[in-house]
């Protein structure tokens, strides 16, 4: 299924596109901490070019970085938080959220999981990797993903969505392989750490839509960014 789930057709709602811009800013502002220019800061100049690409009106994009570098009062202060657990039919789910209010999202999650089962720390992290993830799009029909995996130095691909090719790599070795990858025929279109399943479980489609819904639910909280789960296909 990949690496991080997404949920389908969220483009669609007027909403679901809020809620993009709301956990894009929220990277925004987190990657911002680091300064305030995208030129002299690689991880901010991702995030903003995926905003750009979903859209984003520019003084949303803009409050955000300016808030995230603590150039306007009451700045940013969002804390990066992991829960474990397994989503209906013992399928393995990390979920990671950014949030203000850790006293709000604990029960929010709790109940989220009330279908499934929350776990403590470590209970399914061990049946993941942690990787890097760079989502990038061919230049043209002629490139070569293995090719420009090897020679970027990533440790494997796999296709994405829309044409995309998602290439694995070690957590350190995320920004060079970013800075590869275009001398190779792709473009980057974001990078960031997160979880690759070791072994996907495989359900009938019965039980893949009971797990859909379990995380189309977890995806729609606004204090959750990623999704990861280890379902097969």
């Amino acid at each position: 299924m990949g690496a991080q789930w997404k949920a389908r057709h969220k483009e669609i709602a007027a909403n679901a596109k809020g809620k993009i811009f709301g956990k894009l800013s929220k990277e925004i502002m987190v990657a911002a901490k680091g300064g305030a220019d995208p030129e002299l800061n690689s991880k901010l100049r991702l995030v903003v070019e995926q905003a750009k690409k979903a859209s984003m009106p520019k003084d949303t994009l803009e409050r955000a970085i300016k808030k995230g570098a603590g150039l306007l009062d009451g700045g940013a202060s969002l804390e990066r938080l992991i829960y474990e657990g397994f989503a209906p039919h013992k399928v393995p789910v990390i979920v990671e959220c950014l949030t203000d209010n850790v006293n709000r999202t604990y029960p929010n999650i709790r109940v989220l999981f009330r279908k499934g089962q929350l776990g403590a720390a470590g209970s399914v992290s061990w049946d993941f990797d942690h990787v890097g993830m760079i989502e990038a799009t061919p230049n043209s029909k002629d490139s070569d993903a293995e090719v420009a995996a090897i020679e970027a130095g990533a440790q494997d691909f796999e296709p994405a969505d829309e044409g995309a090719t998602l290439f694995i790599t070690d957590i350190t070795d995320l920004d060079a392989v970013c800075k590869a990858l275009p001398a190779h025929g792709y473009t980057v279109i974001s990078a960031q750490l997160g979880y690759r399943p070791k072994n996907p479980v495989t359900l009938s489609d019965a039980e893949r839509e009971e797990v859909e819904a379990f995380l189309e639910a977890v995806d729609a909280d606004d204090d959750v960014q990623n999704v990861y789960v280890g379902l097969a296909g």
